[in-house]
């Protein structure tokens, strides 16, 4: 199956988010990709994403976990509901909650792999979860409640 890049789909007047907005030229720019099944994302950190010599800051991959998370809620939604990405009325969500567990110091200049599953979805909310690898170790495990947001 093609992927979806499902920030593609997000209207420039609201892709503002320095996690995922496409229209935040300081931003991330984080780019969910969505196979029907899974939410991918690979992203390289670089030296200033620093916490110690070596090491990711732990903010930068709750960032990425957050915003990929909620790509993925989005285009899950969608999927729910057998429509096309971004087809009128708009889906978005925002972060209910962000429960980041670290489990071994991630590596500067490694690429990061962040896959991403729907657990639950409701009509009003999603529980996604998703794991950080570096070289195939796993590097961190979070699980984010997105609440489908409603914007004029």
């Amino acid at each position: 199956m093609e992927k979806t890049v499902i920030q593609d789909f997000y209207r420039d007047e609201i892709a503002v988010c320095y996690g995922c907005g496409k229209s935040n030229e300081h931003g991330l720019r984080i780019r969910t990709e969505w196979d029907g099944t899974e939410g991918t994302f690979r992203y390289t950190p670089e030296p200033y994403h620093t916490a110690f010599p070596g090491l990711v800051y732990g903010g930068l991959i709750a960032c990425l976990i957050d915003c990929h998370s909620i790509g993925t809620a989005v285009a899950a939604a969608y999927d729910a509901e057998g429509r096309a990405p971004g087809s009128s009325p708009e889906i978005l969500f925002v972060t209910g909650s962000l429960n980041v567990r670290y489990i071994a110091p991630t590596p500067i200049g490694v690429e990061l792999l962040l896959r991403s599953r729907v657990r639950k979805m409701h009509p009003k909310k999603a529980v996604v979860a998703c794991e950080v690898t570096a070289d195939g170790k796993t590097c961190a495990e979070g699980e984010v409640v997105a609440v489908r947001a409603f914007f004029g």
